[in-house]
C-alpha cells in the first residue's frame, strides 16, 4: 500500500543557483547532493521542517520544456501574509500577492527559473 510521497521534482536550468535560492531564501535543508550519471547533473534532495516529502532540483533529459512552468504543488505556511512579506523582502518575485480566498489565503511566487509555486494555509 502507498503510504506517502517521497519527493516531487522541480525542473531547473542551473542547479547551483536553484540550490542557493531554495536553501538560503526559502530555508530548505540539503538531504542529498550527489552526482547523477553523465551530463554533470546532480541529484539534489531538499527537506523542509518535519515534512517527509522532499523536493528534488533535477531536470531529466528531454524535459527541459517543463522549466519555468506552473508547478502543480503548494507549500504550506502558518501565515501567508507574513510569509509573503518575508519572502518579498528577500527579493522573491511574486506573480500573485498574498490575498484572502474563500478557502483561506494564498500567494504565488517564482523561483529563479520562473517555476511558479503557491503558498497557502494548513
Amino acid at each position: 500500500m502507498i503510504t506517502h510521497v517521497k519527493f516531487v521534482t522541480i525542473p531547473v536550468r542551473d542547479q547551483n543557483r536553484s540550490l542557493k535560492f531554495f536553501t538560503e531564501v526559502l530555508g530548505f535543508k540539503v538531504a542529498t547532493d550527489q552526482e547523477m550519471g553523465p551530463g554533470g547533473q546532480r541529484w539534489i534532495e531538499l527537506k523542509l521542517g518535519g515534512a517527509e516529502t522532499k523536493v528534488v532540483l533535477f531536470t531529466p533529459p528531454g524535459h527541459e520544456d517543463r522549466i519555468g512552468s506552473f508547478m502543480p504543488m503548494a507549500f504550506i505556511c502558518d501565515d501567508v501574509f507574513k510569509t509573503y512579506e518575508e519572502l518579498k523582502a528577500k527579493g522573491v518575485e511574486f506573480v500573485q500577492e498574498a490575498r484572502k480566498e474563500p478557502w483561506g489565503a494564498s500567494a504565488i511566487f517564482k523561483d529563479p527559473d520562473g517555476n511558479q509555486f503557491v503558498i497557502g494555509l494548513k
